[in-house]
């Protein structure tokens, strides 16, 4: 077999850097022969997520069920479980904590500060008020609903997550139950499928820096850089709550709780990391994530298989952050001073909404208007975000994978797993 190439990350690097410059120059209109290189940017960029999208399924369930499958009937699923929610939720709250701190020490907003003009359009604006008139309970349910399918073809067609990894759980465990011989045929059968799943990952590895140079460029071309002059203040308060949950906090608990190199973990997840960075979307990067806590940071497959797909579904640790800063700075906005009482409300609700909502399209811009309903502010005061909330949602993203990411490397040490972390060479294999 011939030896996999490797190629270090800064190729990538410099595909973003080029794309920003790119994407800013080129705009929407600038082409060639009545082609837009904006449309250009759009459709290679959309062949790239959609490679990514592919394998999903078959990657997740295929890896779930091995997993469950070789733990077999012992209590340590149930152990892994709890230690997985309880770091959750130890990760999104540090991560909304952080976000409030900076957000009120930096103070953003002012009665003076951002554009009134740029209101969110009233169509949009009621669609988003009637999603969050229905509440975090209602949405809770609709995920509890979720979770148990009554198709789970349909499930698996529709890439309802939480509802392909309860049946995945579920079928893993019932393998464990039946003859050894049909167990067997089954373990090796999704065994097979997973590591086909991960080849695939692998070739798609090999068209990384195209496909981020064009996603990254095609939201430039819509964006560009004028859009931070309005809220650039709040834009890099943001990026600092971001860093310093990144940077600061998951590194003291990689260092002090697992033990472990924070620094080679950054190492581990820089494909992932950059993948979740220029799609804006854990699911699309989920199954280079899978390969890199795997192959990489050496986390076995039965706390990848739990770990990582449930993270990318419920702990959202990014989204977290910014929607507690960004209903704080709108309030900073309006003039409204919030007591200490009211914004630990913030942090409970910013908890349980980011659960329930996380799946639906502008699921932050919705939990930011719940909390705007809390505070009764007028929810006009969301268009403030929508100049930035693209940039910004690229560094959620990446926030939120390696939140994941982190969590599998804490319940993996805690479970007494060996060699995490210890690789010397990080570089992409190809």
């Amino acid at each position: 077999m011939p030896k996999k190439k490797k190629k270090q990350p800064w190729v990538v690097l410099i595909a973003i850097a080029l794309a920003v410059i790119v994407g800013t120059l080129t705009g929407k209109e600038v082409g060639l022969f009545g082609l837009t290189f904006y449309s250009l940017f759009d459709l290679i960029g959309k062949l790239f997520l959609n490679s990514l999208t592919l394998i999903i399924v078959p990657l997740v369930s295929s890896s779930i069920i091995t997993g469950i499958a070789r733990i077999g009937s012992d209590a340590s699923f149930g152990r892994i479980g709890l230690k997985t929610f309880g770091f959750y939720f130890l990760t999104k709250l540090l991560a909304i904590i952080v976000g409030i701190v900076v957000v009120n020490i930096i103070h953003p907003g002012s009665p003076a500060s951002g554009s009134a003009a740029s209101i969110i359009p009233a169509e949009q604006l009621a669609t988003l008020q009637e999603t969050a008139a229905e509440g975090g309970a209602s949405a809770f349910k609709d995920m509890l609903l979720d979770i148990i399918p009554p198709n789970v073809l349909d499930a698996f067609a529709k890439g309802n997550m939480l509802g392909l990894i309860f049946f995945s759980i579920l079928f893993g465990y019932a393998i464990t139950k039946i003859s050894e011989k049909a167990g067997e045929a089954h373990l090796n059968f999704w065994n097979g499928v997973f590591e086909g799943m991960i080849n695939i990952t692998h070739y798609i590895m090999r068209v990384l820096p195209l496909g981020v140079f064009c996603l990254v460029a095609k939201v430039f071309a819509e964006t560009g850089l004028e859009s931070l002059k309005t809220i650039g203040t709040f834009f890099f308060s943001v990026i600092l709550g971001l860093a310093i949950f990144i940077f600061v906090i998951m590194p003291l608990l990689l260092k002090f709780i697992a033990k472990v190199n924070p620094w080679n973990q950054f190492r581990a997840m820089a494909p992932a990391l950059i993948t979740a960075f220029s799609t804006s979307s854990s699911s699309a990067s989920l199954p280079i994530t899978m390969e890199c806590m795997e192959e990489r940071a050496g986390v076995s497959n039965r706390i990848c298989s739990l770990v990582i797909p449930l993270g990318i579904s419920i702990n959202l640790t990014g989204s977290a952050l910014y929607e507690g800063m960004a209903a704080i700075f709108i309030a900073q906005t309006f003039g409204v001073e919030l007591s200490l009482g009211s914004q630990f409300l913030f942090i409970f609700i910013a908890l349980i909404t980011s659960i329930g909502i996380a799946a639906v399209p502008s699921g932050s811009l919705v939990i930011i208007l719940i909390l705007l309903r809390v505070m009764g502010l007028p929810p006009e005061g969301l268009g403030l975000l929508l100049a930035v909330d693209r940039l910004l949602d690229m560094f959620r993203t990446t926030t939120n994978i390696f939140a994941d990411g982190c969590c599998a490397v804490l319940v993996a040490k805690s479970e007494g797993e060996k060699n995490i972390l210890t690789k010397k060479d990080y570089s992409i294999e190809t």
